[in-house]
């Protein structure tokens, strides 16, 4: 089989699993288990969109002391725990057949997202949707987007063995995505309705309210 020679990275929450909602409540719940009892709950406003910065500015508003990067194990542990009890989430529709086939078609995957990795893998476990752990870059390195998106591509290139791809697709439900891809210099696809207007404001040029249709526009 030749390397592929596309990648298409994608964000996890609202991209690929209905659970932006839900996981915004978990967050809220966990953080106040780790003693923050004012939360700011209005995530969109933050300076970066990730569970790692939002446990650095939550923690340091309520206990007026520096944010120690140890504390994400704990907030990690949470986060799994809280989810779990709640319903499973669903995928974004076609989440699940359009990984599978981009790979069938010979595009490489990976999956850059603000969550942390156990409530990352959880998500997509729920949705039966395919990934290898190392293929998954999170907020666990950093608070800003750039720098895991740029994970992603190295472990992707290291996974499917490519020195580089001729081209890299990032797909994404929010303005931070978009704006990310364009720091990057990616290709952007915007998915889901919620921020849709916004996204074609900012300048997303091709939007799907769903995934259905993005693996045949990208084979």
């Amino acid at each position: 089989m030749n390397l592929p020679n596309k990648l298409v990275v994608f964000d996890i929450d609202g991209t690929l699993t209905d659970s932006v909602s839900l996981y915004h409540k978990v967050v809220g719940e966990c953080l106040n288990l780790m003693g923050i009892k004012n939360v700011d709950m209005d995530f969109s406003s933050y300076k970066y969109h990730t569970d790692s910065y939002g446990l650095k500015w939550n923690y340091e508003n309520n206990f007026s002391q520096a944010y120690n990067k140890d504390l994400l194990n704990e907030f990690e542990g949470l986060l799994y725990n809280e989810l779990i009890k709640h319903p499973p989430v669903s995928e974004i529709e076609g989440a699940k057949n359009c990984v599978i086939d981009l790979l069938d078609a010979n595009c490489a995957v990976a999956f850059a997202t603000g969550s942390l990795l156990r409530p990352a893998k959880l998500k997509l476990d729920q949705c039966e949707i395919w990934y290898e752990e190392s293929l998954i870059a999170t907020s666990s390195i950093s608070f800003d987007r750039e720098t895991f998106v740029l994970q992603a591509i190295e472990n992707a290139k290291e996974y499917f063995k490519v020195r580089e791809f001729d081209e890299i697709v990032s797909v994404g439900d929010g303005v931070w995505d978009l704006e990310t891809a364009k720091n990057l210099g990616l290709t952007f696809i915007g998915i889901g309705i919620p921020h849709r207007e916004k996204l074609k404001e900012k300048g997303c040029s091709v939007h799907f309210d769903d995934l259905t249709r993005l693996a045949s526009y990208l084979i």
